[in-house]
């Protein structure tokens, strides 16, 4: 899988600049003000939570890398019913701080397949919102 967090060459195109990156330092307040469209815009996932881990928004691109419908996975528990593979110390547990942004280089299994990614954990002091963002490598 190509690296989206800095895109460049022909996939630059598709990104408007208006759009922020996956490691853009203000990222958690735009994504607070982005429509659902934008969001599906974005090359990387967004899972958009709220602090009882019930999925907010789930954007295109992580529908597309993961295989499940946001349709879905909205209104789910994140942790449980989502996404187990991330109900542990490295993710699920960041969470329980009073804000974060943290990224880390993870491995999880989809279909029997390991599949690498990066994960980007938000949660702002001053939201009742929280994020996990994923590039797919």
């Amino acid at each position: 899988m190509p690296d989206y967090r800095r895109p460049t060459g022909p996939r630059a195109s598709i990104v408007s600049p208006e759009l922020p990156l996956f490691d853009a330092p203000t990222i958690a307040s735009q994504l607070n003000c982005m429509s659902d469209a934008e969001l599906d815009a974005l090359p990387y996932g967004v899972i958009e939570m709220n602090h009882q881990f019930k999925v907010l928004r789930y954007n295109a691109a992580e529908s597309r890398y993961s295989g499940l419908p946001s349709d879905r996975a909205i209104g789910q528990h994140f942790f449980r019913d989502v996404a187990p593979w991330a109900n542990n110390r490295r993710v699920a547990k960041r969470y329980q701080l009073d804000s974060l942004d943290e990224t880390i280089d993870y491995t999880f299994s989809l279909h029997m397949k390991s599949m690498p990614v990066t994960l980007r954990m938000l949660k702002p002091a001053y939201n009742e919102r929280m994020y996990l963002l994923v590039t797919w490598q």
